[in-house]
């Protein structure tokens, strides 16, 4: 009962990047059908005369907008990495956001124009420009929707896998005799997972961190969420092993390979998972102290 279960999670893994990649191929070649058989069902109902562009110019610029966002995709998780929206990091990242947003638009744009043009090569023809700024501006709206929107499908992923790797909880007192162990301080969780439990040491944990109305437990690569708030897990946990590094992040000592400072005061712990936990200043001190006794 002390060993996770082998079950659905853990065989989709060798499956996840072909799932994960294929998703988006999905998702943006759907997208580009749709839209482009709305688009010429609205161009098909115009009377010639009124007909600004011609069905295949129209299949041309909707699906060369879709090939370079699916192409940008990998580069809006990159930069999710290393600026998360999480809580406790949503003030300080998200301006950082709102400025991708506009280079993500800008670059689509500039690569969309290169692309109707190559496309347009078999055809005889050229795409022109008219009005650059009347372009990118009308272009970024939609581009802003799409950027948040990846986004947010992210997220939902990730808390889809959390869901299918297990939801933790505290064991809870018998009802009769003592205590098999510490409550205040306990030395397991007990974890769920599709219809399975085992315990989960706590000197296990690598890093805890604060996710909406739960907390993650990191354990060798695996997320458990644990509903708890940041100050009530504190509490429970050892305080000679568990540390609050981060408004958003409990460290287990035991875990901290090494600590590299940043120029803004704050630093980063790198973890033995090779995961990296911030540090803030306010909190650097203390952890230091800590370490060293």
């Amino acid at each position: 009962m002390t060993q996770p279960p082998s079950d659905l999670f853990t065989r989709y893994q060798r499956w996840r990047p072909y799932v994960e990649v294929g998703f988006w191929f999905a998702f943006f070649l759907m997208q580009g059908w749709f839209n482009s058989w709305q688009a010429i069902n609205n161009i098909q109902r115009l009377p010639p005369a009124f007909r600004t562009i011609e069905p295949w110019q129209q299949i041309i610029h909707i699906g060369a907008s879709n090939v370079v966002l699916f192409m940008w995709v990998p580069l809006v998780l990159a930069f999710e990495r290393r600026f998360p929206l999480r809580w406790g990091t949503l003030v300080r990242h998200l301006h950082y956001h709102f400025l991708a947003t506009i280079v993500y638009s800008v670059t689509h744009v500039v690569a969309m124009v290169a692309l109707y043009n190559l496309l347009y090569l078999p055809f005889d023809s050229q795409y022109v420009v008219k009005s650059w700024p009347k372009l990118l501006g009308y272009q970024y709206l939609k581009d802003f929707r799409t950027y948040f929107f990846v986004i947010v499908i992210l997220y939902f992923y990730r808390l889809v896998l959390m869901r299918l790797q297990g939801e933790a909880k505290l064991l809870d007192t018998p009802e009769d005799g003592p205590p098999m162990e510490p409550i205040e301080h306990p030395e397991r969780f007990l974890v769920r997972k599709r219809g399975k439990e085992f315990l989960l040491p706590a000197m296990d944990i690598e890093w805890i961190q604060a996710s909406g109305n739960y907390v993650n437990l990191r354990v060798r690569g695996h997320d458990y969420l644990l509903r708890s708030t940041m100050a009530a897990i504190e509490t429970r946990l050892a305080p000679k092993k568990f540390v609050r590094v981060h408004r958003s992040y409990i460290a287990n000592l035991d875990h901290i390979r090494a600590l590299e400072p940043l120029e803004s005061g704050d630093a980063r712990a790198s973890m033995s998972d090779s995961s990296q936990v911030p540090v803030s200043r306010r909190y650097l001190d203390q952890l230091r102290q800590v370490s060293t006794v």
